[in-house]
């Protein structure tokens, strides 16, 4: 049963307190998803610690959980994040299931989204020395794009998909470098180790993974992506995605943060490349 079907149950055994937090979220779930959690208690006139126990009433684990469930009970009336790839399914299905599941994760992500993780990023991203981006596998071209994003920003920027060089980068960092670490399960070995390097050596590390995951504990700063996809067999898709987005919300974020003048940088970067193509 989704959230919003839970919610309109007549047997749903809240307290006076939680039923006020329920009103609020009945009443506009779409501003809900992109709110704090103090915006709510102060709408429905309730403390925080009310609001987390109304999640939980919900077999929420807390507020962002309760978030991400919510987005999906919007989204499009799809009644799970990830519709799985059938051996039998026609093209038109296999369309339909791929754009249905990318559509719903994004909605999500937005919803879950830890806005002060991310603006801690982008200051550091801001500030940085150096800036090191590591992927393996399917997180390899999302390091990759970061690069060539982050490359314009006047800070040495540099990826890295292959363990090796992922360690001994790390080993040389310290501090006031950054060093971002791109997983979908944040439980690869490699990466973990990768990440404990980095962080005894003094660098920020920045996780882009999968919240309570072993990488995760190893990062300075987590910017949690939850994309429950099957992965048995097919390569990660929709997480790739909502990574390739955070890395368009970091870049954009760090730009902003330079100020007008260095749009102007920007600006005559994009020019140079003007001579490289047909006019249109």
């Amino acid at each position: 049963m989704s959230i919003l079907a839970s919610l309109k149950n007549p047997n749903l055994r809240l307290s006076k307190s939680e039923r006020k937090v329920a009103d609020v979220v009945l009443n506009d779930p779409e501003s809900v998803i992109n709110a704090p959690i103090a915006s709510i208690a102060r709408l429905a006139e309730v403390s925080e610690p009310t609001v987390n126990r109304f999640c939980r009433s919900l077999n929420c684990k807390g507020y962002p959980d309760f978030k991400v469930k919510l987005a999906q009970s919007l989204a499009n009336g799809i009644p799970k994040m990830t519709r799985d790839v059938d051996p039998g399914d026609s093209i038109s299905t296999l369309v339909e299931k791929i754009f249905e599941s990318t559509h719903a994760s994004l909605y999500a992500t937005q919803a879950a989204s830890n806005q002060q993780a991310i603006e801690q990023a982008v200051d550091a991203l801001a500030q940085a020395k150096s800036i090191s981006f590591f992927g393996l596998g399917a997180s390899g071209p999302v390091a990759l794009d970061a690069q060539h994003k982050f490359f314009r920003f006047n800070t040495p920027v540099i990826a890295h998909i292959d363990i090796l060089n992922q360690r001994m980068c790390s080993a040389s960092r310290s501090q006031q470098d950054v060093v971002v670490c791109i997983s979908y399960t944040g439980r690869t070995i490699a990466m973990v180790e990768t990440a404990t390097i980095a962080r005894d050596s003094g660098a920020t590390v920045i996780g882009i993974t999968a919240g309570n995951s072993p990488l995760a504990d190893e990062c300075s700063i987590v910017l949690a992506v939850e994309t429950p996809e099957d992965t048995d067999i097919y390569t990660p898709m929709t997480s790739r995605i909502m990574h390739l987005v955070l890395i368009d919300v970091l870049a954009t974020a760090v730009a902003l943060k330079r100020g007008p003048q260095f749009s102007n940088h920007l600006k005559r970067i994009k020019e140079s490349l003007m001579e490289t193509r047909f006019p249109k």
